[in-house]
């Protein structure tokens, strides 16, 4: 049985050393990865996707398949979300009520065979009676989950982390979906989970990490889910891994402090925007070439956009500026600079030894002095989304990297909080 940590300690738990990657290299048989979609049983009923209908573009957008690599190990399907090693252990349901051809209902949405499969069919009832008070929600409500072994089978008690980042990620496919089509979001994070898990039919194999609602708000009650919805595992076996499932259900206490919601002003424009959520690719390399000022503060004008949700877990966010024209590199937190110099080998080596972060243009850390570890997370892999997005509309290369060691790069960065992720742009 594992010992009860706090906050702090799964986060700590789950750091990297350079001695630790010596001692744990965490190779895995490629032969042994579990599938990485959930599928309902063809008894459910399916409802093709039509991209020339705008509810269903948008709804396509927040998760699609959007090309297929082949790898040594086997072909991956890329998506409009990034995910630590293509692993992808996160799935989207939407609650849809009062959209013109479409039931009132639940649906998972099938990412491999892009349509909607009806899990629920809504009465008086819905997933409001989890997330709101006394409110209905006509329009859309996104679930965010994990099926966590997905991640955990490569990554073990790490993948905690990258489930939480995957969740961010999958949070700004979906805010950029709804920017396209002029939609505004609001992002929940405190709600009853346990009993929303639980009337999923999630078991222990899946939980669900954050919500988004798009639509128009009315005060009139709704109860919650009048019957459970059957178990379906999200992949074909499973070994449960108890530091990641404890650390998410410490994650689940309320948070006092709340923030007014503000929404974000992107300056996008809107056909460009919807290629670029379709091209969106991680970079395997970079060639330490310059780029424009403008290219830099297009990016960063994009990170500082509010999130709208009313959690205030804030993100710091440093910039280790390497190659931008007319910016003298260094470290900056902000518009402050901490320390200049040609950063590059040290950038490498902090970053487990990978190139693609010594030969960046500039390379983001996102770091935080967190309430809450999973809503953190989730926020710092919005904001890697929105730097995916943004650097593909410039025509610049970008990739997360969620592997650094993170002691020494929290003391080199003079850091305050925990470093949660990096990205790399060039």
């Amino acid at each position: 049985m594992l010992p009860k940590l706090l906050k702090n300690d799964y986060h700590e738990a789950t750091k990297l050393s350079f001695l630790s990657v010596q001692i744990d290299p965490n190779y895995v048989d490629a032969a042994t990865q579990p599938a990485p979609f959930k599928r309902y049983p063809k008894f459910f009923r399916r409802f093709a996707l039509d991209l020339e209908n705008p509810t269903h573009s948008f709804l396509h957008f927040t998760s699609a398949i959007t090309t297929q690599k082949m790898y040594r190990e086997g072909a991956y399907s890329l998506r409009v979300n990034p995910s630590a090693g293509a692993l992808y252990p996160t799935e989207i349901y939407v609650q849809i009520r009062g959209i013109n051809g479409l039931l009132d209902g639940i649906y998972h949405l099938e990412v491999e065979t892009k349509s909607l499969t009806l899990i629920y069919e809504l009465i008086d009832d819905g997933l409001e009676g989890y997330l709101v008070d006394s409110r209905l929600i006509k329009g859309y409500i996104f679930l965010v989950s994990c099926v966590y072994f997905r991640s955990s089978w490569k990554y073990k008690n790490r993948s905690l982390r990258y489930c939480f980042l995957d969740s961010g990620h999958h949070l700004g496919a979906i805010e950029a979906s709804a920017y396209v089509q002029d939609y505004t979001a609001q992002i929940l994070f405190d709600f009853d989970h346990l009993a929303l898990n639980d009337d999923l039919g999630f078991e222990n194999k899946e939980f669900v990490t954050a919500a988004i609602v798009v639509g128009n708000v009315k005060e009139k009650p709704v109860r919650r889910l009048r019957s459970p919805i059957p178990f379906v595992c999200g992949t074909d076996y499973f070994e449960p891994n108890r530091f990641v499932e404890a650390g998410y259900k410490q994650t689940l206490l309320p948070t006092n402090h709340q923030q007014e919601i503000s929404q974000p002003n992107f300056q996008f424009e809107k056909a460009k925007f919807l290629q670029s959520i379709q091209k969106r690719r991680s970079a395997r390399r970079f060639h330490q070439s310059q780029i424009t000022q403008e290219e830099f503060f297009a990016v960063w004008e994009s990170l500082n956009q509010p999130i709208a949700t009313q959690s205030d877990d804030a993100i710091a966010i440093y910039a280790v500026i390497q190659s931008v024209a007319g910016i003298e590199p260094g470290i900056y937190r902000g518009k402050e600079s901490l320390k200049t110099g040609n950063f590059r080998e040290k950038m490498g080596y902090l970053c487990v030894n990978q190139a693609i972060a010594r030969d960046s243009a500039v390379l983001f850390f996102f770091v935080s002095e967190f309430q809450n570890y999973r809503v953190a997370l989730q926020l710092a892999g919005l904001l890697g989304q929105r730097v995916y997005l943004s650097a593909t509309y410039l025509g610049l290369g970008c990739s997360g990297i969620g592997a650094f060691f993170d002691d020494e790069t929290q003391a080199f960065l003079e850091a305050k909080g925990s470093i949660l992720y990096a990205i790399a742009i060039g």
